[in-house]
């Protein structure tokens, strides 16, 4: 990439980034796919085309550019959650999972990716895992027990005794 290249993505990424900031994610997807070529040959564009597009709950057209950022920049725990959170939403709670497995390679002491892990083997009903991570993230960062309760996908958890007294 040359160098007006580079000025003219910082300056589309800048513009795109003020958008979601103000809640106009719309106006950012049209910005970005405006420039289409460039943003695909940058990691951070095609992380902000993934997340304008998760914003917009087009999870999976969110998933191409997400997973593009990663090809791009494969030790970015944000772009694993990120993409996680679209695998998950479009049904693909193992690939969600797998991400976040392997996100936590990366860094293991990231209380998020515990406590997205929670959730998601929550929802795949595996007790054990679901327990494991919550309490690793609770350990990290007690803070997200503020969330436990109010957080749909640890429901099918809600009457285990173990899971009350981790979360009390």
């Amino acid at each position: 990439m040359n160098a007006t290249q580079r000025r003219r993505i910082t300056r589309v990424l800048r513009e795109a980034e003020g958008y979601l900031e103000l809640g106009m994610s719309q106006h950012a997807l049209l910005r970005l796919q405006k420039n289409g070529t460039l943003i695909h040959s940058d990691a951070r564009g095609c992380y902000l085309l993934g997340e304008t597009l998760r914003e917009l709950h087009r999870y999976r057209q969110a998933i191409y550019p997400l997973r593009r950022s990663l090809e791009l920049i494969p030790d970015d725990v944000n772009v694993h959650m990120a993409l996680a959170w679209c695998y998950k939403r479009t049904g693909r709670l193992e690939t969600a999972i797998e991400l976040l497995e392997h996100a936590l390679t990366i860094e293991p002491g990231a209380a998020i990716l515990h406590y997205n892990l929670a959730c998601y083997w929550s929802l795949a009903r595996d007790r054990r895992r679901t327990l494991q991570h919550l309490a690793a993230a609770l350990e990290i960062d007690g803070n997200f027990r503020d969330f436990v309760w109010d957080e749909p996908d640890f429901d099918a958890m809600r009457a285990d005794p173990l899971f009350q007294s981790l979360t009390a």
